[in-house]
């Protein structure tokens, strides 16, 4: 008796929130029945007569009453079986089963990752713990944990609200991430970590309002707070409030401190999210989160809450055994977007990636050997993506030099995060000029400009070398990465029609369009490395833009493919035709024109790896603070990036053959000799080869250097050079003169690149 008094209350609350429900349900099926209602009456209610007159008999019992009925009757029973056949007992809360481990397996089945290995825990009670410890976890997990019976009508109703929010379904229906609240409490986390599966349904949500009233009936609230704190996941094998402490502070969770213990209060609501390892600002937000959620509450006062956010916390090295941190780690956060941090940590997953191991190794090596001579130039930190364009598949990520090195932001994958791409970008403001109807003739010119900007004064672009080239074909200036025609090419095309193509070729944070400027195509807007391997890649498809796809099968415990959506992972996902097969041709063919490069880079640099044809990019940003190079086959994708995760800059770093040069270099090569059949780049019928000279770009006459040049059928020259007017070019490019100033080669708009 004692026990159905303490559950009565919130068990009648709930019938009252079901029974409401079913009512409502009931009632609106049994609204629709009243034309059949009619019918049924009037062929099973004939009216009776007698005599002369007609009378009417009353029935009680009409078709719609029945069938009410019947629908009560059958609601409650789909209740019961949905519903409460089956429901566990609060009592297995002290005997639960061992969860099982998700494995990361890449292309070969070689293992990278278990997800986790094991489950380090270690229980302590909750009286032995700072009273702050408790009262963090109560601000922000569940501040009415001491006055609710197991669930919170009123949290529910504000979720509720909460994603139901325009914005919030605009952002559901979009694929994209969105910001949604949770009504759970402490108690129904309990349950669902510890009773009940994952699962998004209806059905589990009820069961779990179930028991968390029986859980809040057979336990007190101290007990119940201390098996959550005993239970929880922080991320990593550590489950429990004593372990987590531990694993990042390398402490007993008796004598955390209260920054501590605010950061930890704020990571099992997604533990890779919040990773002061993956995401270091999000962990710092989220802390400061808990802290002022702390203050609100009345637990610590504002004086207490700044010195804690203003202390800096010391974490340990983690200590697991990984292979490609970074991409396992890219790959779970993945899942765990789409599956949920349950089922990704527990739920015994069996997931094949991509990436080939062996591969990925001699990337890591020939990246830390390459850095170890460059240690004299300031360059501290790289990276390195390895892809195929047809298929989007990553066959290696190797997001920095080392991603156990805590003090220089090892953590952090440099493959995901901003920078600037310096001329690396020029590529999608050529393409969208052959778009526009350019060709590899089309003739740009290398003079002195400036141009007046809005509220930046003026502007004077120069190229890296100091060095004006005159009139030069766009086989010339894109190959030799000349900063000025590019410039001048971006104010014909327009700046918003760049940032249009960019984003259609895979660039995904350019979001501010109004924002950029001409110093765009000399990379002031910050991009990813793996949207720029999109970009690279459409090149390398055709003009077909392919994403990134970095998973190729899941299977749950009994062996059952899971179906993966990267679209509801984040991910871009959706396979496009961007660009024309001869513009992708004409940009293929220059960037693989070891010849048309020579001017800036020599004919025998590491850019060229003859006897294989390989189209490549270089960029470098201002102030030296990002290299860049970018290759591709039909077969194959590298880009390799160094620089500094502080953004200070590096020495003598300006040109594009050094740098990440050498390592992409290395790479390409390596998997071009290891590939027994290399693709080549494929012609459209649509062109035709022509004999040009080079100086003007008509065909040839006497005294000019001529080459084959390809154009679109009916586009080609019609007339020959003048010897004369060729012979006048040639020699005001032999006095082509330094800039006055070459030591500030390249000082353009703050963010853009200088150098090729």
């Amino acid at each position: 008796m004692k026990l159905l008094s303490k559950i009565g209350k919130p068990f009648f609350q709930l019938f009252i929130f079901l029974f409401t429900a079913a009512v409502f349900i009931v009632l609106l099926i049994e609204r629709l029945l009243f034309p059949l209602d009619n019918l049924l009456t009037s062929l099973l209610y004939r009216p009776r007569r007698k005599k002369a007159k007609t009378k009417t008999v009353r029935h009680y019992f009409s078709p719609r009453i029945i069938i009410t009925f019947l629908l009560i009757i059958g609601w409650v029973y789909y209740l019961y079986v949905q519903v409460f056949l089956g429901l566990p007992s609060p009592y297995q809360l002290r005997d639960r089963t061992q969860k099982l481990t998700t494995q990361i397996l890449d292309r070969n089945g070689q293992l990278l990752f278990k997800i986790y290995q094991d489950e380090n825990r270690t229980p302590i009670s909750l009286s032995s713990l700072p009273p702050y410890v408790k009262e963090a976890f109560l601000a922000i997990e569940d501040n009415g944990f001491y006055h609710h019976s197991g669930f919170s009508i009123s949290s529910v109703i504000r979720a509720t609200i909460h994603n139901l929010n325009p914005s919030n379904l605009k952002c559901k229906i979009s694929n994209i991430k969105c910001s949604l609240e949770g009504g759970s409490t402490i108690t129904q986390q309990l349950v669902k970590n510890a009773l009940l599966t994952n699962e998004k349904t209806w059905q589990r949500k009820v069961k779990e309002l179930i028991l968390a009233i029986e859980v809040e009936s057979v336990y007190d609230k101290d007990q119940i707070l201390e098996m959550y704190l005993n239970e929880v996941g922080f991320g990593g094998p550590a489950y429990g409030i004593q372990e987590a402490a531990n694993q990042y502070f390398g402490v007993d969770a008796r004598n955390l401190s209260l920054p501590q213990a605010a950061f930890l209060a704020g990571l099992p609501k997604a533990p890779s999210k919040y990773s002061p390892f993956l995401n270091p600002t999000l962990a710092l937000v989220r802390q400061n989160l808990v802290l002022s959620q702390m203050v609100k509450d009345g637990y610590i006062d504002q004086s207490q809450s700044d010195q804690a956010a203003s202390t800096k916390l010391e974490f340990i090295s983690p200590k697991i055994q990984i292979n490609a941190p970074h991409f396992v780690m890219y790959v779970r956060d993945l899942l765990v977007d789409q599956y949920g941090e349950e089922l990704v940590s527990h739920g015994g997953l069996k997931v094949t990636t991509t990436l080939d191991l062996d591969l990925q190794k001699k990337a890591e090596n020939i990246l830390n050997q390459e850095l170890d001579r460059l240690s004299g130039m300031n360059v501290g930190n790289g990276s390195v993506l390895i892809t195929r364009p047809d298929s989007g598949e990553i066959l290696a990520m190797v997001g920095s030099r080392n991603y156990f090195d805590i003090s220089h932001d090892g953590q952090v994958n440099l493959t995901t995060s901003l920078r600037q791409p310096g001329s690396s970008i020029k590529v999608v403001n050529y393409a969208l000029a052959f778009e526009k109807g350019d060709t590899p003739n089309t003739l740009l010119k290398d003079e002195p400009i400036s141009f007046n900007l809005p509220g930046s004064g003026l502007w004077t672009p120069k190229n890296y070398d100091g060095r004006f080239h005159g009139t030069l074909p766009i086989r010339y200036t894109l190959a030799n990465s000349y900063n000025i025609p590019a410039v001048l090419l971006l104010a014909k095309n327009g700046v918003a029609n760049m940032v249009t193509l960019g984003r259609d070729m895979g660039i995904t944070t350019w979001n501010e369009p109004n924002r950029y400027g001409l110093a765009l195509t000399l990379g002031s807007a910050e991009v990813k490395m793996v949207d720029m391997a999109v970009v690279y890649g459409t090149l390398a498809n055709n003009g077909l833009r392919i994403p990134l796809n970095p998973i190729i099968k899941i299977e749950d415990v009994v062996g059952k493919t899971i179906s993966f959506d990267q679209c509801l992972s984040g991910l871009p996902c959706q396979t496009k035709t961007v660009l024309k097969p001869e513009t992708t041709f004409f940009m293929n063919d220059i960037l693989s024109d070891s010849s048309a490069r020579a001017a800036a880079f020599g004919y025998r640099s590491v850019l060229n790896l003859s006897p294989f044809k390989v189209a490549v990019k270089t960029g470098t940003s201002n102030n030296l603070r990002d290299n860049w190079t970018i290759g591709y086959t039909p077969d194959y994708l590298v880009a390799a990036w160094v620089g500094n995760n502080d953004n200070s800059p590096m020495s003598r770093i300006a040109s594009g053959i050094t740098g990440a040069s050498p390592i992409w270099s290395q790479v390409m090569t390596n998997l071009l000799k290891n590939n027994a059949h290399n693709t080549a780049f494929s012609v459209p019928n649509s062109l035709i080869k022509v004999s040009i000279c080079t100086v003007t770009g008509n065909l040839t006459c006497s005294g000019c250097p001529s080459r084959l040049e390809y154009f679109p059928k009916g586009s080609e020259p019609k007339t020959a050079c003048d010897p004369e007017e060729v012979k006048k070019i040639l020699e005001e490019r032999a006095k082509a003169t330094p800039t006055p100033n070459p030591a500030a080669t390249g000082q353009i708009l703050t963010g853009a690149s200088t150098s090729r």
